[in-house]
């Protein structure tokens, strides 16, 4: 007698158990779980006890082994940031607004240098037939790998008051004309430097030294984004008789406007964060109007042994990053839109 395959019921079907369906599961979270582990010691915990910290009056104290927790104050420490009811007692000149402008100023002139110097010198260097472009190429992008702590010792000597180069060859090149050389011993990076206007001396001597410390890599940047750009249409806009200058502005510039924009956006970020020239090099000189965010939250934990209001401090300065973040990003994909 022939038999035929009989299917067994629907209902005689074992499903899996949930032991047996989380299996991949519960090995790819056993293979995250070491770094997850590592994550929450050494940056999660911190993050919320700087938090924990910035409401309270957490002090040097506090910091001794089974010392009494800090007293609880609330909000009282993101408004005295603000206000400057304490803190104006602490450190001299003390305005959060003044700060954040100037930082917002600082990273956004340096970035307009970086970018038109880089690309300036990239179109040069690009040119066909120019000797040594590899050996140029290697020159300037030196300042890139320099500690950026020796950069800024020596522009801080390069801009001395008696002994600077720069006041020394300003004194050589008008003496010939009879100006006394003391005329140039001008306090480019101390506290008794003449303030004309909301920009100081020193902010010209931090621009100076950053603008030669930052177009290297937008000129390594651009310099690619040359390369990639098809030469036939440099061979048409010659037929068809463009100059120079319209080759420039109507082909490079837009060609370049989209890799440019991301780096231009770090760059951004970067020199707001740029912690090593304001702090060794004019030391936020005249009287805090060079210091930027990330040299203060320093100093109100490393000088002043504020740890609580240093805490809610960086917490100001995430939000302000988080928002330039966003609205860098907007940036971006507008004008990839655009594209």
């Amino acid at each position: 007698m022939a038999t035929g395959n009989i299917a067994t019921p629907r209902s005689e079907v074992k499903s899996p158990g949930f032991w047996q369906r989380t299996k991949d599961t519960r090995s790819a979270y056993m293979y995250v779980l070491p770094a997850g582990i590592v994550m929450t010691i050494i940056t999660l915990y911190p993050l919320l006890f700087q938090v924990y910290m910035s409401f309270t009056d957490y002090g040097l104290t506090n910091l001794r082994r089974n010392a009494a927790a800090p007293n609880w104050v609330g909000l009282d420490n993101f408004t005295n940031i603000v206000t400057g009811d304490t803190l104006t007692n602490l450190i001299p000149n003390w305005d959060f607004f003044r700060i954040l402008t100037f930082n917002l100023w600082w990273a956004l002139s340096n970035v307009v240098f970086h970018v038109v110097l880089g690309v300036l010198i990239a179109v040069l260097l690009n040119v066909e037939g120019l000797w040594f472009k590899k050996i140029y190429r290697a020159i300037y992008i030196l300042p890139v790998v320099i500690p950026a702590i020796i950069i800024a010792t020596v522009w801080k000597k390069i801009f001395d008051t008696t002994d600077g180069p720069i006041n020394n060859v300003m004194a050589g090149i008008f003496g010939i004309f009879g100006v006394p050389a003391a005329s140039f011993q001008i306090p480019w990076l101390d506290n008794n430097q003449p303030i004309y206007g909301p920009l100081p001396l020193a902010y010209f001597a931090l621009l100076t030294a950053n603008i030669w410390l930052g177009w290297p890599l937008n000129s390594v940047v651009a310099t690619g984004a040359l390369q990639s750009i098809p030469k036939d249409l440099y061979e048409a806009a010659v037929v068809d008789g463009a100059t120079g200058r319209q080759q420039f502005f109507n082909i490079t510039v837009p060609m370049l406007r989209a890799p440019m924009l991301p780096f231009a956006i770090f760059g951004f970020i970067t020199t707001f964060n740029l912690f090593a020239l304001s702090y060794f090099m004019s030391e936020g000189n005249p009287y805090g109007k060079t210091e930027l965010l990330v040299t203060q939250a320093y100093k109100l934990v490393n000088v002043n042994k504020l740890f609580g209001l240093a805490a809610a401090f960086s917490i100001y300065m995430f939000f302000i990053l988080l928002v330039i973040t966003l609205l860098t990003n907007r940036l971006a994909k507008f004008t990839a839109s655009a594209d």
